[in-house]
């Protein structure tokens, strides 16, 4: 049972990580710019120039780890970040300067003599593997796998698991292909030139064939067989596995080591998030559709969750919320489906008619094959401009916008790299949109343009604030199922809450060619997707429907085409049918007798619609006005009908038909039945003579239910509140196993191993564990302990190696937990990605405070154990004494004076220092009371 906590919401930023121990937390944006907000203070740096943040994440040990464009990773250490935000607020100024040149190239690091082991693609994902201190970089085909305490590259392999060791290699050349050699002084003989005409229309051929060859792969989202084998979700579940999510629905398994386990598949559809508690494992999908696994893979259940794209998914409480690509946001309860969602949706639809709300709107919707013209405004103010005045939408469709090999060719060119329209389709909709009184009565919220076909829809400007989630798509039936002049454009545009869909049609022409008619609708109805993936470029287009087999071989369900999802779908256009068995001169005779009755009887549509080959479910209103094609230009009245030689026997070409939400006619409005729509009028209009066809027009009054989401809120609270079997099922649903721990001190000595034990003493249940850090303190001179200092993210301090640090314990089992103590780490510090100093770690004694996580699968509900790790640093370790020299100024990034960090300056550093002490004269530097701080160290 869902719960709608919002009705929209902002897109969200292009990444983001937050800091568990609420010292940091990291937002990043496609301008370049990453965001570290904390609840009293913030900073803001520019971390790539111009270039998009795409992926962040925050290690095991509190660095912001972040990736762009062409394979670019930066590291800020935590060090950085805590001694900008101590910095007093006269000093502010400059903590976003320091944390921002504090950055740490990652790529430069494995790069050897100009060649670099990591792809040049863009890092879309991260994931901090906190059960082994990993950190995953991830390409939309590549993965790369990093120890996040060293920093170090361990491994760089692709979606099959192999080790990519050729991105080594110098890449080859790709080989061209050989032209023949052509002497320019060369003339034509006597037969290349009689054949001169037909290589001109043989070229053009060509050409329009050559785009639609490359536009079809694009139309199919399928440039390459690769593309359904992108990366779209990573994430790691408690057991210590990588999930990764294809754009083909498969979801592949990999153990932290980056081997892979195994690979499966429960939807066709591409995975957009992946979010993990306990034993259970969600699934977002671009369908909509959500998904519930365990741990092995094996799927629980599944629901429709949103009508577009699930692009994230955060777990609060007993709740996991879903955020949908056009802004709602969902919760679910964590152990749905089960008997809490059946006594809440009982108890909902028992309560539908408090929150139920009715609206009624006019919808008018208009078609024209424009013949490559263009209407002068008194035309477009009788086709439209006349009667919108009661109207709340607009919808217009056009055909034959522009034609031509040449335009065609350029149109299908410009659709593979995601460009659209054309100056003949912004003047149709700049003038149209002037018939409308746009930008004082109406908004214009949509269009789409593919060659010569182009839809527009305007709203008025009261209905604007419920109308959004307005989503484009096309679909090429010309010259293999690729060029533009027939085909199908669309617009799916959301109203109060109702997914509608309008598309403007140009289907085959001529009269015997009924069959494919029929193929151009069933192509285009199948086909149309309007879900757009998220950050995706692309304009929306068509998708291959189709039954598929999954990685194990078996068939999944196929999916629904998007016009079947929707409530409210109207087609319009030139569907090219025409009268059959009937002669030019007697169908002019009935038009003259007005004898449409008996004309319809002829009529081509009519007859397949009856047989149900084409139009399935959807219905038209009564013709009452004379066949619109084909009419010379300029002619006007009924004696205009083409009387050349063809002698074109006229026909109903141009239509609208539509169907909405009831299964049957009698269907009343109600929320089951959410769209119930009626034709006012339905007309043609005759005194437009700018084309060979005549515009027609079709007026809807439409009833749209809806959900007060704020009252069903209020609703669903009050069930919660004062169902008393319901706040039961909530509190089995807080279950968190019984645990122990063998020890609760610890103490280590240099480079030691020590193993303690978590059991899980619930017989029934299994018991998700994380380890934190809620930080660390150090042992001063006269032998007190310095206040608790706390870590980013609740990481564990450079000294300590804790693993695993998260896992699944199974019913009456035991874990065992190393605890591993690192000898004195080495750290340099950067400007600008270079590397400027040294420094080793204080020889003190240090003692970490170390949180250990119980959870259950069904509630964020905890149970926590807490565990003193000392370290005690042996005598012979004792740093020699030293000498009371003056300081020499230290830059305000050699960070964390508070963790007691030292550093010393080689020779080559220090004369790198001094080369840029003249840059950094408006540094703040250290007190003296730091700079005794930091002098009792050591370095191996």
């Amino acid at each position: 049972m869902d719960l709608d906590v919002a009705a929209t919401a902002p897109a969200p930023p292009a990444a983001g990580a937050g800091d568990a121990g609420g010292s940091v937390g990291g937002s990043s944006h496609t301008g370049g710019n990453n965001n570290a907000p904390v609840f009293r203070e913030a900073l803001t740096w520019q971390a790539y120039g111009r270039t998009p943040v795409l992926s962040m994440v925050v290690t095991s040990y509190g660095e912001i780890w972040s990736g762009s464009e062409g394979g670019v990773i930066k590291a800020w250490p935590y060090d950085a970040i805590a001694k900008s935000l101590s910095l007093s607020p006269e000093e502010r100024h400059m903590a976003a300067l320091l944390v921002e040149r504090a950055y740490i190239d990652l790529r430069n690091h494995c790069t050897v003599g100009n060649v670099c082991s990591l792809p040049a693609s863009d890092v879309k994902h991260m994931l901090a593997d906190h059960s082994r201190a990993k950190v995953w970089t991830v390409t939309s085909m590549t993965f790369a796998l990093w120890d996040a305490r060293t920093r170090e590259l361990l491994k760089v392999f692709g979606m099959d698991g192999q080790v990519e060791s050729a991105k080594l290699e110098t890449p080859a050349m790709t080989e061209q292909p050989m032209e023949e050699e052509v002497n320019p002084k060369a003339k034509p003989s006597k037969k290349d030139k009689s054949q001169g005409s037909l290589n001109f229309f043989q070229k053009s051929r060509n050409a329009l064939i050559g785009a639609a060859d490359a536009v079809r792969r694009v139309a199919t989202k399928g440039t390459f067989v690769e593309d359904n084998r992108r990366t779209g979700a990573v994430a790691q579940v408690m057991d210590g596995t990588i999930w990764s999510g294809c754009t083909n629905g498969s979801i592949i398994q990999w153990d932290g080591n980056g081997n892979r386990v195994q690979e499966f598949q429960h939807h066709t559809s591409s995975v957009q998030c992946i979010k993990a508690l306990g034993e259970r494992v969600w699934v977002g999908y671009a369908s909509g559709t959500i998904q519930v696994m365990d741990a092995e893979g094996n799927i629980l259940a599944g629901w429709t969750g949103h009508s577009c794209p699930v692009i994230r998914m955060a777990i609060g409480g007993s709740y996991i919320y879903t955020l949908a690509h056009h802004g709602g946001i969902r919760g679910w309860p964590l152990n749905s489906p089960g008997p809490l969602d059946d006594i809440i949706r009982t108890e909902l639809s028992n309560r539908e008619l408090s929150y139920t709300r009715m609206e009624k709107i006019n919808i008018m919707v208009g078609s024209w094959n424009v013949a490559q013209g263009k209407a002068s405004a008194e035309s477009l103010r009788s086709w439209l401009g006349s009667v919108s005045s009661d109207v709340g939408l607009v919808v217009v469709g056009l055909q034959e916008v522009e034609m031509g090999a040449g335009f065609l060719a350029i149109s299908a060119a410009k659709e593979t790299v995601g460009l659209e329209g054309s100056a003949n389709g912004q003047w149709w909709i700049d003038n149209i949109g002037k018939a409308l009184d746009e930008g004082t009565s109406f908004h214009r919220v949509g269009s789409r343009q593919l060659a010569a076909l182009l839809i527009a829809a305007w709203a008025r400007k009261s209905l604007k604030p419920y109308v959004g989630d307005v989503d484009a798509a096309a679909v090429p039936c010309g010259l293999g199922r690729a060029i533009g002049n027939k085909g199908g454009v669309g617009l799916r545009i959301r109203v109060y809450d109702r997914k509608m869909c309008f598309v403007s049609n140009h289907f085959a022409a001529h009269l015997e060619a009924v069959s494919r008619r029929n193929a151009d609708f069933d192509h285009i109805y199948r086909t149309m997707a309007f879900n757009k993936p998220h950050g995706s470029t692309s304009s929306a287009t068509s998708v291959q429907l189709h039954r598929t087999v999954n990685v194990n071989g078996n068939q999944v369900e196929e999916v629904r085409p998007d016009l079947a999802e929707a409530d409210m779908v109207v087609f319009l256009g030139d569907f090219n049918y025409r009268l059959y068995s009937i002669t030019y001169d007697e169908a002019r005779d009935m038009v003259s007798q007005r004898s449409f009755d008996w004309l319809r009887e002829k009529d081509q549509l009519r007859a397949e619609m009856k047989a149900g080959k084409v139009f399935q479910g959807m219905r038209e209103g009564i013709i009452k006005f004379p066949p619109t094609y084909k009419f010379q230009k300029h002619q006007p009245g009924l004696g205009g009908y083409d009387s050349g030689e063809k002698k074109r026997i006229p026909a109903w070409c141009d239509r609208v038909l539509y169907r909405d939400s009831r299964s049957v006619s009698v269907a009343e409005c109600s929320l089951e039945c959410p769209v119930v729509a009626s034709i006012t009028s339905y007309v043609a209009c005759m005194d437009v003579t700018e084309s060979d066809h005549k515009p027609v027009r079709c007026t809807f009054s439409v009833d749209i239910a809806r959900v007060d989401e704020l009252i069903r809120r209020q609703e669903y609270g009050e069930i919660i509140e004062s169902n008393e079997k319901v706040r039961s099922l909530l509190q089995e649903a807080c279950f968190v196993p019984e645990t122990t721990v063998s020890t609760s001190e610890i103490t280590l000595e240099n480079q030691e191993n020590i193993v303690f034990q978590i059991t899980n003493k619930c017989e029934t249940s299994k018991a998700a564990f994380e380890i934190l850090c809620d930080g660390q303190t150090i042992k001063k001179e006269d032998g007190t302990k310095s206040e608790l200092l706390p870590r980013a993210s609740f990481g564990f301090p450079l000294w300590l190696e804790v693993q695993p640090a998260i896992g699944l314990i199974k019913p009456g089992e035991t874990v065992e937990i190393t605890l591993h103590h690192e000898d004195f780490y080495t750290q340099e510090e950067f400007v600008d990605g270079i590397p400027q100093n040294w420094w080793c770690e204080d020889t003190r004694d240090k003692e970490a405070v170390l949180r250990i996580n119980i959870t259950g699968s069904s509630s964020t509900e905890t149970k926590t154990h807490t565990i003193n790790v000392q370290h005690r640093c042996p005598p012979s370790a004792a740093p020699p004494a030293i000498m009371n020299q003056p300081a020499a100024p230290v830059p305000p990034n050699n960070v964390l004076a508070s963790e007691g960090h030292s550093k010393r300056s080689s020779k080559k550093s220090q004369s790198k220092h001094r080369e840029q002490q003249q840059q950094q004269q408006d540094y703040p530097q250290f007190g003296s009371s730091e700079v005794h701080d930091l002098c009792r160290m050591r370095c191996p």
